[in-house]
């Protein structure tokens, strides 16, 4: 049986917002450059001004990027803390795998005593 965590539904939203490949080209460059009005960042895709927004907003309920506005500009800046819950899953995984390759050296080692 898997254990869910409390943050389990926020790491999922993490995955899906990173899932889609423009959506990791707009943060990677955000965490480039800093924070940068939205117009300046559709410029760097061959798709509409409307369809970065929307790729934003998905970022924005996922925690990656905040809209910070500064008298008529929104500017988008990367937010990478959430990239914390992805870090700790990954650590967990690895410490799972730990565990069975410490069970299994301990298995390889009994039979190579037994001989």
């Amino acid at each position: 049986m898997v254990e869910r965590l409390p943050d389990d539904q926020k790491l999922t939203e993490i995955l899906k917002a990173v899932s889609e490949p423009r959506r990791r080209e707009l943060l990677t460059l955000l965490v480039q450059h800093g924070p940068i009005r939205v117009t300046d960042l559709a410029r760097h895709f061959d798709i509409s001004l409307n369809a970065v927004s929307k790729h934003i907003k998905i970022l924005e309920a996922a925690g990656l990027v905040c809209r910070r506005t500064e008298w008529r500009e929104h500017l988008i800046e990367p937010d990478m803390g959430p990239v914390g819950e992805i870090d700790r899953w990954f650590r967990e995984l690895r410490s799972i795998w730990d565990k069975r390759l410490d069970g299994l050296e301990d298995v390889l080692s009994k039979e190579t005593d037994d001989e």
